[in-house]
């Protein structure tokens, strides 16, 4: 009987660990989420300079309307020199509705067309229109964060309540805070990367 109480503990341990690690490999994942979703935004907030990122991601209405694709998966898209991009369409037949679809996606882009070929030139950017940005971009940034702290608060709090209910000892309810916490901070520290690198490259002429 002994042996097998001593068993059953183990089994405990072994599975509430298991849950506890689980926890905070959540918890990180859903903060590497947030940093994707980040990463892609910025990538939407056009510097002066032209970049496949400016285009590629935007949803074309193609072939009438039967298919919702994006640039990327319906053109080549390459930058001929620092301030312009060329869509080659892989059928032809897309070519205005990628035109179209790049005017109505509204990110202050204007494509030409030659019939065989799309051409995008960056236009450069105004002083008001780089502070413009800089403030979208923290926004943005400051969007990631809030959400960082939410992740962080559910996780927080299913720690304490595994406290409570006497799933966990203090000392590893202070463990997997400690985890969190510097999850945390590293994800923090990476958004702050983020828009130190994505403001200096606004702020090049």
């Amino acid at each position: 009987m002994r042996g097998k109480l001593i068993t059953f503990i183990t089994y405990y341990i072994i599975v509430v660990n298991c849950m506890n690690l689980d926890l905070v490999s959540e918890a990180k994942q859903k903060m590497r989420l947030v940093l994707g979703v980040l990463n892609g935004d910025l990538a939407t907030v056009r510097t002066g300079r032209a970049t496949p990122t400016l285009v590629e991601n935007v949803v074309i209405s193609s072939y009438g309307g039967s298919s919702k694709l994006k640039i990327m998966e319906l053109a080549t898209i390459v930058v001929s020199d620092p301030h312009t991009l060329v869509l080659t369409p892989f059928d032809k037949s897309v070519l205005d509705e990628i035109q179209k679809g790049i005017l109505e996606a509204n990110i202050g882009l204007t494509p030409t067309s030659d019939g065989n070929v799309i051409r995008i030139v960056i236009p450069p950017l105004s002083e008001e229109r780089r502070q413009e940005l800089i403030r979208l971009m923290k926004q943005k940034l400051e969007n990631g964060k809030i959400q960082i702290r939410q992740v962080r608060h559910e996780a927080m709090a299913t720690i304490k309540k595994q406290f409570t209910d006497k799933e966990i000892s203090q000392d590893e309810e202070k463990r997997l805070e400690k985890e969190i916490q510097k999850a945390t901070n590293d994800t923090m520290a990476a958004i702050d990367g983020m828009r130190e690198r994505k403001e200096q490259e606004l702020m090049q002429i």
